[in-house]
């Protein structure tokens, strides 16, 4: 089974949310082999949010999934998207399924995924069933966060009102909250963080018109999926890189 890093060290590249856009991510991927600063050596990290919106859901996933296996230094996290997913086909228990069915057939733009394995939308149990297992288990091992030398890259972000080290532990852990707030909740995505929060926090989750780099945070997604050029930003230098093709 393809497993995902939780901690990396040395250079680093974060890429936004994905959405299932494999023109876009890999005309990304290409600029960054030309111009990133030898890539070769860098840890590649995915924001989440590999499906819906986009077109090829499933080739987003197999892509992540070949970077890992062939590639290594690649790993991802889990976004709002993946774990609204997971629940709707019951994989995380039937009361998340409960939660989230209708929700996410209505709300999270679910479509492409399901034409992207060849299923009517709408069918959660056809659509179970036509996913390779290797991807249904790619995307329940997928990390909360993961933790580098001075950032924690998370889906959403942290609450500002609870302390730092209490969150990191229940993201480590993979703790379901309601709502589930690292990985849903659109608020996280202010630069408010923890008084006692020590690193920079890098999310995706809310579209941005173009990447906000602060010294606290680091905010990515300049697509939602809908619109824009996908980006990315290499770290430690804070250098941001987009693709020149267009969602």
């Amino acid at each position: 089974m393809v497993t995902c890093a939780c901690n990396i060290e040395g250079p680093f590249v974060v890429i936004g949310d994905v959405h299932g856009h494999m023109e876009a991510l890999e005309d990304l991927i290409g600029i960054l082999e030309r111009e990133g600063g030898n890539i070769t050596d860098r840890w590649i990290v995915f924001v989440g949010d590999l499906v819906d919106r986009g077109n090829n859901p499933r080739r987003a996933i197999e892509f992540v999934i070949d970077l890992i296996t062939n590639r290594g230094r690649t790993t991802c996290i889990m976004g709002n998207h993946e774990f609204a997913l997971l629940s709707a086909l019951g994989l995380l228990g039937s009361a998340l399924r409960r939660e989230y069915a209708d929700p996410y057939l209505e709300l999270f733009s679910p479509e492409p995924t399901f034409r992207s394995y060849g299923v009517e939308p709408g069918n959660l149990d056809g659509l179970n069933d036509a996913m390779p297992q290797g991807h249904l288990d790619f995307l329940l091992d997928l990390p909360w966060c993961v933790e580098a030398e001075g950032y924690l890259i998370v889906h959403a972000g942290l609450l500002p009102d609870r302390p730092y080290e209490e969150q990191l532990e229940k993201l480590r852990k993979r703790v379901v909250n309601p709502g589930q707030p690292w990985l849903h909740e659109q608020r996280l995505v202010s630069p408010e963080l923890p008084p006692d929060c020590p690193v920079t926090v890098v999310s995706g989750h809310v579209r941005q018109p173009e990447v906000i780099v602060t010294d606290k945070r680091i905010l990515l997604d300049t697509t939602g999926g809908r619109g824009g050029r996908l980006s990315a930003v290499l770290l430690p230098e804070r250098r941001v890189v987009a693709s020149t093709v267009a969602i």
